[in-house]
């Protein structure tokens, strides 16, 4: 490559063109806008990043919030369930309570209808009794004793008896 000129090496055409291109980036000052805006990028880059920062603080802040919303509304429907299950306890006792009562009136009231069925069943007993009796002596006494002074005798007699039987 001995007769070969400069100029014909692409070498040298590309370190040329770097050249140019350089000094034309210094010339126009290019060089301090790409900067300024490489510098304006990094500051919209780390506005970005503290915004981000500030987003996921209060994402976290919300998310214990409402982790602690959420023990809190646990906490309150197991007290409510507690509470609940007392107040069912209670009832439950009480209907309990009623019901023994209402048993035991109705107890009560079947016994006194059975002892005032009883009493009922003697009265009625004695009474047949009685008026067996008075038929009884009546035609005893008809037979023993005839006649007229008989008679009024008898009918005075079980007068008597049946005012004091009855």
């Amino acid at each position: 490559m001995a007769g070969d000129v400069w100029y014909a090496d692409t070498s040298f055409w590309a370190g040329a063109s770097f050249v140019v291109f350089v000094g034309g980036v210094m010339a126009t000052k290019a060089h301090k806008k790409i900067g300024e805006m490489l510098d304006d990028r990094v500051e919209a880059i780390k506005t970005q990043i503290d915004e981000a920062k500030t987003l996921r603080e209060e994402a976290e802040n919300l998310l214990g919030e409402y982790q602690r919303k959420q023990r809190d509304a646990e906490k309150e429907a197991a007290d409510m369930l507690e509470h609940a299950k007392a107040d069912a306890k209670i009832m439950l006792d009480e209907a309990r309570g009623d019901i023994e009562d209402m048993v035991a009136r109705r107890t009560r009231v079947a016994q006194d209808k059975i002892a005032q069925a009883e009493a009922s069943a003697v009265k009625e007993v004695q009474k047949v009794a009685v008026d067996a009796a008075i038929s009884a002596a009546s035609s005893v006494l008809a037979e023993k004793l005839q006649g007229r002074s008989g008679s009024a005798i008898i009918t005075k007699s079980i007068d008597e008896v049946g005012d004091k039987l009855h």
